[in-house]
């Protein structure tokens, strides 16, 4: 789950992290109000779950509240990559002297928190990684210890010289790590992390994103989420028990078992075709799930297939059947099914299908390339 940058701050600061003040607004009043008791420059920002919002117009700095009001009227309502900007976070515009960056994520393969840190801060830390991986310094975190006084120390040296925003910078990294493991994330950064004309050391922006299985247990970061700024296909899949990610391509793919779906993307990829979705209906015999799975699948304009890839073990495949069978007599759109289906009652649903119409097939390859190709005819 991303947490919006100003819901992020608010976690930083509560955590001791030294972050500017601001506030939130929907409309252009709102932000004109704040921009005058504020006084001053300040910076609108477009409050989305994506990056590149300055690139595209969503973050502008005005002199005055006269002004504000005028850029967040553009903001407001604007589309970047896709998400509608509702919100805009005003905050003092700041005379940054230098720039840089400080993050930490979990890392899968030792299944610890790594705390990175570079002096180039302001642009993406993977643009950093592509053109000079040598400036970025990195610390894998014991759980069991935290992030020591003394590590913080070592990695802050990398970014100044002055040992004041040294002592500053490490504490900083001190207490990112505790609201990131407070707040149960796989990911928090501050970029950039800024040095004002007084020397002293800020957190200027922040995101964190927070692992979905924390949430049960954390109720208070679960309240956060914010639904109309995520695509509403996730919001469906979700309150139906679904697992489901977006993506870019033309053929749909519904699935049991994430496994299984990760090896069909592959195999879409390998046929040289694109997936357009990730979508785990699980273990389920539910055919409720297989109806709301083919409409959300449906109800992306890019796909011109959908493949069915079912291995029944718990999961029933005359279950799946029945869903497949209901769900298209739901829908209005005639989009190609392509179905494979092998394990648990395989008999039945091919019987199912057949008598309703469709045909169905037991060999992974075959459903797949043969999906591809529907895809690729129908663009």
């Amino acid at each position: 789950m991303n947490l919006h940058e100003y819901q992020a701050r608010a976690l930083l600061k509560a955590a001791g992290v030294p972050v500017p003040d601001g506030d939130v607004a929907s409309t252009p009043e709102e932000v004109e109000r704040i921009a005058r008791e504020m006084g001053g420059g300040v910076v609108v920002k477009a409050q989305v779950h994506t990056g590149g919002r300055g690139k595209a117009g969503g973050v502008k700095l005005a002199k005055d509240a006269a002004e504000a009001r005028a850029v967040a009227e553009k903001i407001l309502g604007m589309t970047i990559k896709g998400l509608t900007v509702e919100k805009v976070l005003v905050a003092p515009a700041a005379e940054i002297t230098s720039e840089s960056y400080v993050g930490m994520i979990v890392d899968r393969e030792t299944q610890r928190p790594v705390l990175m840190v570079s002096p180039e801060g302001g642009v993406d830390i993977e643009d950093v990684a592509a053109r000079t991986p040598d400036k970025i310094f990195k610390l894998t975190v014991d759980p069991r210890f935290g992030l020591m006084a003394y590590q913080a120390m070592s990695l802050a040296f990398e970014l100044y010289d002055d040992l004041n925003q040294v002592r500053q910078a490490a504490a900083v990294m001190q207490r990112l790590y505790t609201a990131f493991v407070d707040a149960g994330a796989s990911l928090a950064e501050i970029n950039p992390l800024i040095t004002d004309r007084d020397g002293t050391v800020v957190a200027l922006d922040a995101k964190i994103a927070v692992d979905d299985n924390e949430l049960e247990r954390k109720p208070a970061i679960a309240a956060l989420r914010d639904q109309s700024a995520e695509a509403r296909s996730e919001v469906e899949a979700r309150e139906a028990g679904l697992s489901f990610v977006k993506l870019d391509g033309n053929v749909g793919c519904c699935v049991n078992g994430a496994g299984l779906a990760m090896a069909t993307m592959d195999l879409v990829k390998f046929y040289g075709g694109e997936p357009a979705n990730f979508l785990d209906i699980g273990g389920s015999s539910n055919p409720e799930k297989v109806v709301t799975a083919l409409k959300i699948i449906g109800s992306d304009p890019n796909v011109r297939c959908v493949l069915f890839n079912i291995f029944g073990g718990i999961t029933r495949c005359d279950d799946v059947a029945n869903g497949i069978v209901a769900a298209r007599s739901q829908m209005s759109s005639e989009l190609p099914l392509v179905i494979r289906l092998t394990g648990t009652n395989e008999e039945l649903a091919v019987k199912i299908l057949k008598d309703a119409g469709f045909s169905a097939l037991t060999d992974m390859d075959e459903a797949v390339e043969k999906a591809v190709q529907v895809a690729m005819e129908a663009a």
